[in-house]
């Protein structure tokens, strides 16, 4: 399948440096037996169209009975996404989803007014030496949507549109591109995809949205004859037609954006809102435990412990 017909690849070397208006070089941090590199708040960029939270973990090798359990926690005002390239987790949430997520796969939970969840290494692939690598963000909300439902949806790989063209292979996650469209329902204008590039093959980025951005997982991409190494993220000048090439060892990337929301966002600890207001009520409620009684529950069947609110 062709690429988006209206997107004419040129030459990385045609776009000038200066199309790129941020460059992030998140900072490892150790979390115990992996690593998680955080793109997104970066201090000098809080989001990429309505992408607030970007963070990369792993990759990591642990040993047989070894796993990650992130205990149940709460967010609202938001959007998550995980995503995985090694590696399977065991959702559960307070809507009642309860779902092994495998690579290449799409868990996509809309907290709106408050969700709870849990995610956890299956007790499958804790029975022997087992792999963990993927990307988990968050995409804030409308306003008008904020005070929502929370709902909860799985996409297995084979629903998920794959285009390839010469030597590029785009899985797309969310939302549309290359004239494509993702399946799960999205509350506001955005792209989301899994690219692997081979040695020195090209991708241009779509020029159907406003903000675009490239994080890249695993080798290396150049733009306007400058190197970029894995771990880095790149925002782009808004209009400009933008192509990345592969490096001498290939890549693997994930790139994102969409349209600006109306208004900036405040983002504490799992909260995003538009407003403190919406912050603190979440806060109150949280600390108060009254499970079951206002926006937070805990997910059925993972209700034995969950993660306090911070000091």
């Amino acid at each position: 399948m062709s690429w988006n017909p209206a997107i004419e690849p040129g030459c990385p070397d045609e776009v000038s440096i200066d199309a790129i208006e941020t460059l992030i070089v998140p900072r490892a941090r150790d979390l115990g037996g992996f690593e998680v590199r955080r793109a997104l708040p970066a201090p000098n960029r809080q989001m990429v169209g309505p992408f607030i939270f970007f963070d990369q973990a792993g990759p990591a090798e642990l040993l047989s009975g070894q796993g990650i359990d992130v205990r149940p926690h709460p967010h609202i005002g938001l959007g998550t996404v995980t995503y995985l390239y090694r590696g399977e987790f065991h959702h559960r949430d307070s809507t009642g989803a309860d779902q092994i997520i495998r690579p290449g796969e799409l868990n996509w939970m809309v907290a709106g007014r408050g969700v709870t969840h849990s995610e956890r290494t299956t007790s499958t692939a804790r029975s022997g030496p087992n792999s963990m690598f993927g990307i988990q963000t968050w995409l804030a909300l409308p306003e008008r949507d904020e005070d929502m439902e929370p709902t909860f949806d799985h996409y297995d790989k084979e629903a998920l549109p794959v285009i390839e063209d010469g030597g590029a292979s785009v899985r797309l996650i969310l939302g549309d591109a290359y004239g494509q469209t993702a399946p799960a329902k999205l509350l506001s204008e955005a792209f989301y995809a899994d690219v692997a590039l081979s040695p020195g093959s090209r991708l241009p980025l779509p020029d159907n949205h406003e903000d675009r951005g490239v994080y890249i997982v695993e080798g290396s991409i150049s733009i306007a004859g400058q190197q970029f190494e894995a771990s880095q993220m790149m925002v782009f000048r808004p209009g400009d037609r933008i192509t990345v090439a592969a490096g001498e060892r290939g890549a693997r990337l994930m790139v994102l954006g969409g349209a600006t929301l109306s208004g900036p966002r405040y983002i504490w600890w799992n909260f995003v809102a538009s407003s403190k207001e919406r912050i603190e009520a979440a806060k109150a409620e949280w600390r108060a435990e009254n499970w079951g009684q206002g926006r937070f529950d805990l997910p059925v069947d993972d209700r034995h412990e969950h993660i306090p609110l911070p000091d």
